[in-house]
């Protein structure tokens, strides 16, 4: 059965962006700590980089290592679309939560209107890769029983305000860490599984 994984980035106290959906606030250290860091998760993880940033960095015909379906709010679709990106992600196959966004949005995005969870279960049960949680805090928070794996990029900067990780009822979740990588730039990357 396919895993769905959380991969976002986080600050000290949680937030995975702004009040404003910010998410230009986390440092990435002088150019040879950004090099190296951009550098070790775009190898482990090419297809996180968006289709349009792939060329760039050198991943144009890189195929996909962990992830072929990707899994997003409407919040974390919403910086793409207000750059007129309707296809951030085409690359694999994309699916928006949202009961606002229309479902013609574009014919490689699939927007799911309601009830996520049984979407996701049904993807799980698909064959292929593992299926990406990209964001965001409200979507998390409804499918945290249907996360199999968190892959959390953490930070050293406070947001102070934002959109927190997880935003649902209180409800502890206990999740292992599997591994964890330093980078020189104060960034870790730690992998939990379920407890």
């Amino acid at each position: 059965m396919r895993k769905l994984v959380y991969y976002v980035a986080v600050s000290i106290d949680g937030r995975i962006a702004g009040p404003g959906g910010e998410f230009d606030f986390y440092p990435f250290g002088d150019d040879g700590q950004a090099a190296a860091y951009s550098s070790w998760m775009n190898s482990r993880y090419p297809e996180t980089v968006p289709t349009v940033a792939r060329d760039v960095f050198g991943l144009t015909d890189t195929p996909n290592a962990s992830f072929d379906a990707v899994v997003m709010g409407r919040g974390a679709y919403g910086p793409a679309l207000g750059e007129g990106i309707t296809s951030p992600y085409a690359h694999l196959r994309q699916y928006v939560v949202s009961s606002t966004l229309a479902s013609d949005i574009d014919p490689a995005v699939t927007v799911v209107a309601e009830d996520p969870v049984g979407f996701v279960r049904t993807l799980k049960r698909e064959e292929g890769k593992d299926i990406w949680l990209c964001g965001g805090g409200r979507l998390a928070g409804e499918l945290l029983h249907e996360i199999d794996e968190l892959l959390i990029k953490s930070y050293p900067v406070v947001a102070g305000a934002g959109i927190p990780a997880f935003d649902g009822a209180f409800d502890p979740t206990v999740f292992e860490v599997a591994e964890r990588t330093a980078f020189g730039n104060g960034v870790t990357l730690t992998r939990f599984v379920r407890g």
